[in-house]
């Protein structure tokens, strides 16, 4: 699905610092859309108009990422406070939020500082533990690792990034231009303590562990082929009661990107 088959966005504002966008009818419920590290709310665009049939669909930028405002510091904790203080201010309650890869433990924190925010929780590709991580690509490493990643991030061009996300994916991909464009908004240290804060969110207790006490409706998503995190990891949220777990065949770690309609799909379909 092309961006040009968008609806066009009903509001498209900045909130506490945070960048957002809403589009879909004002009386659908609402469904927030949570990106992972490194990318913005605009990586969603595949999905976007086929959630927007059911859902009023919110997309953001987490705090320091495209156009929503730096912190201080980036604990996933102030992350999800900042997006709170975002959608209490839109007066938008009874989320279902869905997070992709990282943005799946600012999801995650969401349900944990916020149960009364959030209604039910679909998670994309979001590694439950450091034991389900997989060697990161050679290009991605070249890219953010230091010593020479600072430099590298900054000289960072179009063609770099969409090679940097093709290596995290197992089909062909066509990443948005806008989606490319708010990326080279972050800057690097922006991005590293955001990795840095996520390494600690899931060292201090695993993602699954976290959701078995919350008592929110769980669906989780996989591509069958990701590269960044072990797709059998996948069964390991099945200790929280009730959970739903859905592996999309032949999708690595960018389904929004390699199948969006697959994705929509399961979200429609089974989103809690």
């Amino acid at each position: 699905m092309s961006e040009s088959s968008l609806t066009p966005a009903s509001e498209d504002v900045t909130v506490h610092g945070v960048h957002v966008v809403i589009i879909g009818e004002p009386a659908a419920p609402p469904l927030l859309l949570v990106h992972g590290s490194g990318a913005t709310g605009s990586m969603w665009a595949p999905v976007v108009a086929s959630l927007a049939t059911r859902y009023r669909v919110i997309t953001i930028d987490l705090p320091g990422c495209g156009r929503s405002a730096p912190m201080s510091t980036y604990t996933v904790a102030r992350q999800a406070d900042r997006v709170a203080a975002a959608m209490d201010e839109l007066g938008v309650g009874d989320l279902r939020v869905v997070g992709h890869s990282s943005g799946g433990y600012v999801a995650t924190a969401l349900v944990e500082r916020r149960t009364d925010l959030v209604g039910g929780l679909v998670l994309v590709s979001t590694g439950p533990s450091h034991a389900a991580l997989l060697p990161e690509p050679a290009i991605i490493r070249a890219l953010t690792a230091p010593p020479f990643g600072p430099l590298v991030w900054a000289l960072r061009t179009g063609s770099m990034i969409r090679r940097g996300l093709a290596a995290t994916a197992a089909a062909p991909i066509t990443v948005p231009d806008s989606a490319v464009s708010d990326m080279r908004r972050t800057s690097y240290r922006a991005f590293r303590a955001i990795l840095a804060a996520n390494v600690d969110y899931i060292a201090t207790r695993p993602v699954p562990e976290r959701l078995a006490e919350a008592g929110k409706p769980l669906l989780v998503i996989f591509g069958d082929r990701d590269p960044r995190w072990d797709p059998a990891s996948a069964h390991d949220y099945e200790v929280v009661p009730g959970a739903q777990v859905h592996h999309l065949r032949g999708v690595g770690h960018l389904a929004m990107l390699e199948d969006p309609d697959a994705l929509a799909r399961s979200i429609l379909d089974g989103a809690p």
